[in-house]
């Protein structure tokens, strides 16, 4: 039996219960996929490696087991270039590792194996994370498919393209201070940045830090909530490491949403602010919106001192031994960490810690906070770093992110998604955050407002 769609089109949901129902070959599939990336990634940048080989004997693999080997049997996935993969070139996007190839899998990624994805490339990142553009010295710039003089938005920009164009049907991310969540904005697609531990990430040094997470990247929710199954669980060796969360179905009653544009301190264009409140109508058919914050003074202060000090430590050695073969904004982002002292360190801790109580006082009071997924619309590719939005001039380059790296502060999930717009507007997303540890009640949402409000992707004309 066979379907007629192309691959490329369909979700990565339905795509898994043709291939387990033997539909449609496991191989047929690889091949559509890597038949559309020979069309468009030249353009587009969004893998830095792809592993046509590889991927065929996967899928090979699939199409010989006498039974699905599990839920993403089949199913193409890609995977960011800063997550190590067994046997395939991982570059962490920089020159220093152009020639690298892990012996092992992180564990994310060994997870999606054994669901029975087929791993079909590594998609493309600025050099260690750092950049507001998705380029480096071996790729790049990986371009938006709804104007390709635009940026993809940082710092899986690579996944953002692949799942939006039909590149690959669910992409693996990785999110700092939104660089899930920006991508997705920028691209259309949703993205999940889970409670941190939900995903378990042993491999990580500082076993305690929770601003960094793995993610997901994809065209609907189904899709991130079956993809985030797999990746989900514990592992003794993650400190932070939560176990599964119990189903959750939609809530037909009405919810209470807090809305706020900006937490009260992010810096965010007027455009912005004014795409945002008309997303917040909509939201009204639905749902009780009260515009309210959780107190955030401090917040971008704090979030600078932690970031800076876990880059200073993570690449010190770097810019001491081989500095030259750096780029200027990852020199940055290591120089600003190395003059801070325990005390600076301590004290944003502190003032983290008051920030995460607020939100969870504001939680008890409502559902889910509403907030934009970036603080400005994408921008030409050869403008490197967010400098002003408006007329105002921003202190530092990483500072355009608070409206997202403030979420990152706290740990709370995130789910993005896209927002109704006209065919001439750009793409626009909204964060949704939920209590720690709520995923599905997330998922649930979204998979709501997908139907009742139109708040889900639109192909981009490729």
């Amino acid at each position: 039996m066979t379907i007629d769609a192309n691959p490329c089109e369909l979700t990565a949901t339905i795509l898994a219960r043709a291939l387990a129902r033997r539909e449609i070959s496991a191989r047929d599939v690889i091949e559509a996929h890597l038949a559309r990336i020979a069309v468009h990634d030249a353009r587009l940048s969004a893998f830095i490696t792809v592993d046509a080989d590889g991927a065929r004997r996967q899928a090979d693999a699939c199409d010989a087991a006498s039974a699905p080997i599990g839920p993403l049997h089949g199913v193409p996935i890609a995977v960011k270039d800063l997550t190590n993969t067994c046997g395939l070139r991982t570059t962490y996007g920089s020159l220093l590792f152009q020639d690298h190839v892990p012996d092992q899998d992180e564990l994310v990624v060994a997870r999606l194996r054994q669901a029975g994805a087929v791993i079909i490339g590594k998609t493309n990142t600025p050099e260690f994370g750092f950049g507001a553009v998705c380029t480096n010295r071996l790729c790049g710039p990986t371009r938006n498919p709804f104007d390709a003089a635009l940026t993809s938005g940082g710092s899986s920009g690579g996944s953002a393209v692949a799942v939006a164009t039909g590149m690959a049907s669910l992409a693996h991310g990785t999110d700092f201070g939104g660089s899930v969540r920006t991508p997705a904005s920028f691209c259309d697609v949703v993205s999940i940045r889970p409670t941190p531990g939900r995903i378990a990430a042993p491999a990580r040094a500082l076993g305690w830090d929770m601003l960094a997470t793995h993610g997901l990247l994809a065209r609907t929710v189904d899709d991130l909530e079956l993809g985030l199954s797999v990746c989900a669980g514990p592992d003794v060796r993650d400190p932070l490491s939560i176990g599964a969360e119990p189903h959750i179905e939609s809530d037909a009653g009405r919810l209470r949403l807090a809305v706020t544009p900006d937490f009260g301190v992010a810096p965010v264009a007027k455009e912005v602010r004014s795409r945002f409140a008309s997303v917040c109508d909509a939201l009204s058919q639905i749902a009780d919106v009260e515009e309210v914050s959780p107190d955030c003074g401090g917040a971008i202060e704090a979030f600078r001192t932690l970031r800076a000090a876990h880059v200073a430590d993570s690449y010190g050695a770097l810019l001491r031994d081989r500095r030259s073969e750096l780029t200027p904004t990852v020199i940055w982002n290591i120089e600003a960490g190395g003059q801070l002292t325990a005390q600076d360190y301590l004290a944003a801790e502190r003032r983290r810690t008051a920030i995460y109580r607020s939100f969870r006082d504001r939680m008890a009071r409502n559902d889910f906070i509403v907030v934009p997924a970036a603080s400005v619309f994408p921008w030409n590719n050869d403008i490197g770093d967010v400098t002003r939005i408006d007329d105002i001039n921003l202190d530092t380059p990483i500072d355009y992110l608070a409206v997202t790296f403030i979420v990152s502060l706290v740990g709370f999930p995130v789910l993005t998604v896209p927002t109704p717009r006209r065919p001439d507007q750009k793409p626009f997303g909204v964060q949704v955050i939920a209590a720690p540890g709520q995923e599905s009640k997330l998922f649930a949402f979204g998979r709501r407002i997908e139907e009742q409000l139109g708040f889900c992707h639109r192909p981009p004309p490729i």
